[in-house]
């Protein structure tokens, strides 16, 4: 396969970003960002610009290698946690193989794999939004990605169903947690157990940092992240959001168990208040619900032109949580359309 006839199969990304009177399309923090990371691009001095960044930023491995109770020599850094997930499939996929996934998932994994000359294997999950491990298995894939919690279902799967994977799986394991800090289980407890797997995490989300661009993993070993920076290439993590985020990891971390906190107590009321109109939200693990329903796209469109943008997807909405008058505006809109 040529590049021509594989990048054919390719799109851009393309979600609907026209500017909306209120956002909550995309899972970022509705409560703004770390305070100390706004205060650290405040007082960026010039030399921040001119100079490159730190070439694999070393600094900021340190601070989220003890942030997540993590050995340092196997933390990577990327722009996003999508150019580490990029980064992970070149650096693992042997052309024509296959990257295995539960689909609905996060719509750039087939499109990463076919960048890298790697043959998509999706499986569904259970009719109940859970992780079918059987499944994911029997496609004996060079890599397995599971993202958990689910993005769009916004579930979070349970630590049998996921170590069944990560002990089983033929390839690398790679487990994206964008969404880990609202949620309960995180697979960075079983790093230890495993020799191939990879947990990927992003600043964007409970951070607030969705800007910034600051995603990272951490390795079972060493030579699995020495792979990965390989393949990823340096300078991905630009200075001024490196400087932002050592910020953010050294003072903010209460602030940002306060906004998970916020999170997930309006998760709690907007599940509620769905269910009060008929609408039956997954259980989430997120910053965001998921309600299963047809015809997604119209509701989607019959929002925005109340002022208010959700995401929409084949099997249903998915609706960022944020501050409770937010929400209020965001159910008045839904009730006038579904």
């Amino acid at each position: 396969m040529n590049l021509t006839t594989r990048m054919a199969d390719v799109s851009l990304y393309a979600p609907n970003r026209a500017p909306c009177a209120i956002d909550l399309s995309d899972n970022t923090n509705q409560w703004g960002a770390a305070p100390s990371a706004m205060r650290a691009l405040k007082d960026a001095s010039v030399a921040l610009a001119t100079r490159y960044p730190p070439v694999y930023a070393e600094e900021l491995k340190r601070a989220l290698a003890a942030y997540l109770g993590a050995d340092v020599s196997t933390i990577v850094t990327g722009c996003g946690s999508d150019d580490v997930i990029d980064a992970t499939m070149r650096a693992f996929g042997v052309p024509g193989s296959a990257v295995s996934y539960a689909e609905p998932t996060f719509p750039m994994i087939p499109t990463f794999a076919r960048m890298n000359a790697l043959e998509p294997a999706p499986v569904r999950l259970t009719a109940a939004w859970e992780l079918d491990a059987r499944a994911l298995l029997s496609r004996h894939a060079a890599l397995a990605y599971i993202c958990s919690p689910n993005n769009p279902t916004g579930r979070a799967f349970g630590p049998d169903a996921i170590g069944r994977v990560v002990s089983e799986a033929s390839g690398v394991v790679v487990i994206d947690e964008a969404y880990a800090e609202f949620a309960d289980w995180s697979a960075v407890s079983l790093l230890a157990a495993s020799e191939r797997l990879v947990v990927v995490r992003t600043m964007s989300k409970a951070w607030g940092l969705a800007g910034l661009r600051i995603g990272y993993a951490a390795c079972s070993t060493p030579e699995l992240a020495r792979e990965i920076e390989k393949a990823r290439g340096p300078y991905k993590v630009n200075a001024a959001a490196n400087a932002a985020a050592l910020a953010a990891l050294r003072d903010d971390a209460g602030w940002m168990r306060d906004r998970v906190r916020d999170a997930r107590e309006s998760r709690a009321c907007l599940a509620q208040r769905l269910a009060a109109m008929g609408l039956e939200a997954v259980p989430s693990d997120a910053n965001f619900v998921f309600v299963p329903m047809s015809g997604g796209a119209a509701v989607e469109k019959a929002m925005r032109e109340r002022g208010v943008a959700i995401r929409a997807f084949r099997e249903g909405i998915r609706v960022t949580v944020g501050p409770w008058p937010m929400m209020e505006s965001c159910l008045e809109a839904l009730a006038a359309c579904v």
